[in-house]
């Protein structure tokens, strides 16, 4: 892969809830993780993933000495990963639950990743979990839970069945995605998510969502550099896997970013 593209990707962040055995400093604080099914999928593009480490405050380096901005000036573009909630204070709100308070630490990290990527000009990419971070920095707020907030909605995850659940986007029309997937009016999508979009932000248009009950699944930025995201897992829609029979082939939404990639 020599000149390839390198593509930053977010680190997900696993932060022990219960006690550990304590070996002092630390050690037993965090760990920092690519999903084996993220890297294989920017591979799969020709592309090289780069997972970007959080600097924490009481880490070994200190974040005077490493800035996220130098991956973005290093690196061709940014992936964001799925994962755990977000804060609901980071759009302006209380948890409803507690067990939806969310993960403060990683949206201050990913936010301030993201802007430095678009301070850049360098494209970025969400799934899931992303959509979400971006729709919150740019001015959107969240459904801290679909079931709760919006009980007409239909099932959008399972956790027993995980990526093997699945439903209908619609693409909307004139949109960069439907584009990107001529004759197609919309695919079929897996689905693990609890949370969405309450309140779209400003400067960003729908390109996908759910037919039965609006709930919006893909978007992308209108001005400025390439900032673009879907509620679903591309990375899951292998094609001759069985479980992922009759879902579509993401790979155009892949070159489609890589391509913004190359420009930049």
């Amino acid at each position: 892969m020599k000149d390839s593209l390198l593509i930053g990707v977010s680190a997900r962040i696993y932060q022990p809830q219960s006690p550990v055995l304590d070996l002092g400093g630390i050690w037993t604080r965090t760990l920092h993780y690519l999903e084996q099914s993220v890297a294989h999928w920017v591979m799969s593009g020709g592309a090289m993933p780069v997972m970007i480490p959080e600097v924490e405050r009481d880490g070994l380096l200190q974040r005077s000495q490493v800035r996220l901005d130098w991956y973005a000036h290093h690196l061709d573009g940014l992936l964001l990963q799925g994962g755990n909630d977000m804060a609901p204070q980071s759009y302006g709100q209380e948890p409803l639950r507690p067990e939806w308070r969310g993960d403060a630490l990683r949206d201050r990290y990913e936010m301030e990743l993201i802007q430095a990527f678009v301070d850049a000009g360098k494209p970025v990419f969400g799934i899931c979990r992303g959509l979400q971070v971006l729709n919150v920095l740019f001015g959107g707020t969240l459904l801290q839970d679909i079931p709760t907030q919006r009980p007409d909605a239909r099932c959008h995850v399972d956790r027993a069945a995980y990526d093997k659940l699945h439903h209908e986007v619609v693409f909307e029309p004139g949109s960069r995605l439907a584009a990107l997937y001529p004759g197609q009016t919309g695919a079929r999508v897996n689905s693990i998510h609890h949370q969405g979009i309450q309140q779209l932000a400003p400067g960003f248009q729908v390109e996908a969502r759910c037919p039965e009950d609006g709930m919006i699944e893909a978007i992308r930025r209108t001005e400025g550099p390439y900032v673009a995201a879907v509620q679903w897992h591309p990375e899951f829609h292998r094609l001759g896997v069985p479980h992922s029979q009759g879902c579509f082939d993401d790979s155009a939404l892949l070159q489609d970013f890589l391509q913004a990639a190359r420009e930049a």
